[in-house]
This record gives C-alpha cells, structure tokens and sequence, in this order.
C-alpha cells in the first residue's frame, strides 16, 4: 500500500499534532474501522494491517488522522484545521473506557468468534453526515453502484484532504456542496431524483442532523427515522458508524438475515424476524454480534437470481 510507512518520515519532517493513548484491552485497528470504508476504492480512508488513515470534517474543519497501533496503544498524528479535535476524538472513535458488556456465552460459534475477535470495536466518529449520505446511497440498489456513487461524488465534488499528498485521501463533499447540487447533478453518478433530493435535504438541514451525536440512543433514532427516507436500516448504519451503538441491526438488509439463520441455526433463508429471535441473547451486543459473523467468512449458500445492477433511466 502506498500509504504505508509515510507516519514516521512526516512526523520527523514537520511539527504536527501527535499523541498516544495507552491501551490495556485488545484492539483490532484495521477490522474495527473497515465499517467507515464505502468499498474499495473509498478515498477518505485507507487501512493497512496496525495502520489507518482517515479523512473527516469536524466542527473546526477538516482533519486527516493517522493511527498506528503499537505496542500498549495507539499512536494517532493530525493535520489541518481540525487536527486537534480529531485527536481529542480518538478515545471515543475506538470505544476506549465504552462499557462494553461480555457477549452472552453459550452458542458455540460465537464463542469461538469471541475468543477470535475480541479486539474488534463498534467505532464512534461522531460525523453523521459522513455515514447518513453513504447508507442512503446503498438503499436498494447493489453495493457496487452505491460505491461508485459515493466514491464519484467525493472525486468531483470532495476535496484534497489536509496531509501528505502521498497518501491520495480525500474529502467528502461538504453538507453546502451537497444541498446546493440541483438533483439532476447526481445523476451521472447513477443516482436517482428520489435519494438525489434526499441528500439534499438533510444536507440543507446538516447542524440538526449532527446534533444527534449528543443526545440519547432512542432519540438519535427517532429523529432519523422521522424523515421521510429515513428507514430503520438507514438509521442501523448511520448508528453503527457514527453513534458507536453496539446493539445496532441492519433490520432490512438484503444478507445479513441469511447470513444471521445460517451461521447460528443452519437454516439456509432467514427473515428480519427470525434474524432478532437469534439475536435475542446477545441484546446490547447484537452490532458486535453481527460484525464478528461478517469477518468469519461464513456465507449462507445462494439461490435464485442476485440483485441486479440498474441504469439511471431505470430508476
């Protein structure tokens, strides 16, 4: 990767921001940020195995930060405007001192993936836009032209992030940029009027929408869910990301119920419902739960045709 390396030849070269953050509990860096990851060719962050570099706007402005596990801790060094708050953020954005309860024990599966997997977070950015404008890309359409999308309007409408420029990263577009687009601007990204207009309109109401960072869990999601658009699944991802909810489901998602009935009960198809009742013991865990089942690299057999890839006029 052609970002590895660059952490220790900056901070020797330049004054920046640098602190490290002791650490007593296991910590998967790479696996626990790869949720913040839009596809594979998402230019806000790149990760490598102990390392992350990750491009995001704060209330002071734009920051990248670079993380590099050691051992006993974290090692992050900032750029830009917001280096600061970036670095104040990282104890939150890795869930350190986040009480998090022990996964119930019994199902042996997850057991094992427990004693696997026991450094893998659920992560706290704090940045809702950065995560809400993703998942509403990802609705109903396949992850490969929710990728291209996101990753199409971040090269055209971002910008260069603070740092090296070796490290090729690159802002989102701004929550003004995106609400200022007439819908018809996204389409060359294959993105329709109906989640055109949305992201445009909670892109012209951004600071409410940032606001749910501090308040209660059952309040985040009721505000996002009372936006027309905004649907539970949407709001799981956004809380997944941003919010740090380590009970969050995806409830909607087109795999996760197969996956789910598959790997905790053999059944090849699942519904939400059947998905819960298994999930129903590791309440509070359940996003814990659930990431850990995707890194396992089980996978419930496929049957019938795959969700097909559309045209913009097809939508």
């Amino acid at each position: 990767m052609a970002v590895s390396g660059h952490i220790e030849t900056v901070a020797a070269s330049r004054a920046m921001p640098t602190r490290t953050y002791p650490l007593s509990d296991p910590l998967d860096l790479r696996r626990t940020l790869a949720p913040l990851s839009h596809g594979p060719g998402d230019p806000t962050i790149r990760l490598a195995q102990g390392r992350a570099w990750w491009a995001t706007r704060t209330v002071d402005g734009p920051a990248t930060i670079a993380l590099a596990r050691s051992v006993g801790g974290v090692t992050a060094e900032a750029f830009g405007p917001g280096a600061e708050r970036a670095l104040e953020n990282v104890p939150v954005l890795l869930g350190f001192g986040r009480d998090r309860e022990p996964i119930a024990a019994g199902h042996p599966l997850v057991d094992q993936l427990v004693r696997r997997m026991d450094g893998v977070r659920i992560p706290r950015t704090g940045a809702v836009l950065e995560s809400l404008v993703p998942a509403i890309l990802e609705q109903k359409v396949t992850g490969q032209e929710a990728h291209r999308a996101w990753s199409g309007l971040i090269r055209i409408h971002g910008e260069p992030a603070p740092g090296p420029p070796e490290w090729r990263l690159r802002l989102p577009p701004s929550p003004a940029i995106l609400a200022a687009l007439p819908y018809y601007a996204y389409h060359p990204f294959g993105i329709e009027q109906r989640r055109a207009e949305l992201i445009r309109r909670i892109s012209a109401r951004a600071n409410w929408f940032e606001a749910i960072v501090d308040i209660p869990l059952v309040d985040a999601y009721a505000r996002l869910t009372a936006v027309p658009g905004i649907g539970p699944w949407t709001a799981a991802e956004v809380a997944v990301r941003a919010l740090g909810d380590d009970d969050a489901v995806s409830v909607g998602d087109f795999h996760l119920p197969n996956l789910v009935a598959f790997a905790l009960a053999g059944e090849a198809r699942g519904t939400d419902a059947r998905m819960l009742e298994l999930l129903e013991p590791y309440r509070g865990q359940r996003a814990r739960v659930v990431r850990m089942l995707e890194l396992s690299g089980i996978r419930a057999p496929r049957y019938g045709p795959r969700l097909a890839g559309r045209r913009i006029e097809d939508l």
